[in-house]
């Protein structure tokens, strides 16, 4: 039987901030920028918990909630150096690490009994030593697949350890609302209470055909992760899978072009991210979010992989003009995914458009300024310079 560690940072960003400055311990911090500014929440403390702040919560909201909590602006920087080291303490224990974001893991420990003890010691030790080596809190699950040991790390935040075993899953997930399954978003939840189900249990009981009838494919699995089972390996790959940039503009936008310009500011960043890594996209996504908070994300395969800054703003905009309604504009964003290595395939050539080495030259000579005189020290001409 596998034997698979959860690790969630408890408020990740806020503790950190808590972390460096003492005079912020027990207070309401809450990270991601000024109470007037146009920003959501990254993250907050649990102390501005209590007051019904929360993550992607617009900025004016959180202060509206919580006057007295202490604003600031996140230091990506700092949140990912302490990110590699909990990282680097966890990698001690198994060389099958997963992380899946910049404040989770997963750990399979499967093959370490014998040099480290049972999962749940190798839990409490990772749980020891983020604490003592960083100062940090974490919670962690434990359990027998990837689903139970990340639902087992939420039960009992913070700085909890919850085992999960085949023989208690079940019934651990049987009153637990049918959200906590992974993939029930709200759309799915609503489908699944039109047809009475509230609980986990609720899908334990039902007929497999059923949910296969009403939901497809996706109805297996939901009966198959509210019974416990999940199949999926713990993949140790340091690939990266996808790079993106997003911007949320000081005012709403209306102005098509002017969303346009930024747009190109920002697949010109995710290029040059991709140039950097020695990698090329697949498929590429727009993220627009309006004026009132309505996102749409939608996607675009290309005719063949590129890493260049105008391929990936083509098929971008190309996504862009077709949605795009009208409504003021409040975020914007481009990423890629379907990532490869420059080589990896062979190349189709565009007879009506410069020759790709050509094109990759240019990229480069564009990528050295910047290298070496910043980020804004030459841009494409239609680019509307905007802040990070």
């Amino acid at each position: 039987m596998r034997c698979i560690i959860h690790l969630d940072m408890d408020a990740f960003f806020a503790s950190v901030e808590q972390l460096d400055n003492p005079e912020l311990r027990g207070k309401p911090v809450i990270v991601g920028g000024a109470p007037n500014e146009r920003g959501v929440v990254s993250t907050c403390s649990y102390e501005a918990r209590r007051f019904g702040v929360r993550s992607a919560m617009p900025l004016t909201e959180a202060y509206r909630r919580c006057p007295q909590g202490i604003f600031v602006r996140g230091r990506g920087w700092r949140y990912a150096e302490i990110s590699e080291a909990v990282l680097v303490i966890m990698s001690a224990f198994s060389p099958l690490l997963e992380p899946v974001s910049i404040d989770e893991a997963f750990l399979d420990v499967t093959h370490s009994f014998k040099l480290f003890g049972p999962g749940p010691d190798i839990a409490r030790t990772i749980q020891r030593r983020v604490k003592d080596e960083l100062g940090l809190s974490c919670s962690l699950g434990v359990a027998p697949n990837k689903f139970l040991a990340k639902l087992a790390s939420d039960l009992k935040k913070p700085a909890g350890l919850v085992v999960i075993t085949e023989e208690n899953a079940k019934a651990t997930l049987a009153p637990l609302p049918i959200e906590k399954i992974w993939g029930v978003g709200p759309k799915t939840a609503e489908q699944l209470k039109k047809i009475g189900f509230a609980t986990i249990g609720d899908i334990q009981r039902a007929d497999i055909s059923l949910l296969e009838r009403r939901l497809g494919v996706h109805g297996r699995d939901l009966w198959c992760l509210a019974h416990g089972q999940d199949e999926r390996p713990v993949a140790n790959s340091d690939e990266v899978k996808s790079v993106g940039h997003e911007h949320t503009f000081d005012v709403d936008i209306a102005d098509l072009e002017a969303v346009k310009s930024t747009l190109l500011a920002l697949a010109a960043k995710v290029g040059r991210r991709l140039r950097r890594k020695g990698l090329k996209c697949k498929v590429v996504h727009l993220k627009l979010r309006y004026h009132d908070f309505t996102t749409y994300t939608r996607q675009r395969s290309l005719g063949q992989s590129t890493n260049l800054d105008h391929e990936i703003y083509n098929a971008a905009v190309e996504l862009l003009t077709a949605h795009f309604d009208g409504r003021p504009v409040r975020l914007i964003g481009v990423s890629v995914n379907q990532l490869s290595a420059l080589g990896e395939s062979v190349e189709q050539l565009n007879l009506l458009a410069p020759p790709p080495e050509r094109q990759r030259k240019l990229a480069k000579v564009l990528d050295s300024i910047k290298e070496k005189h910043g980020e804004k020290s030459i841009t494409y001409g239609k680019v509307k310079e905007y802040e990070e």
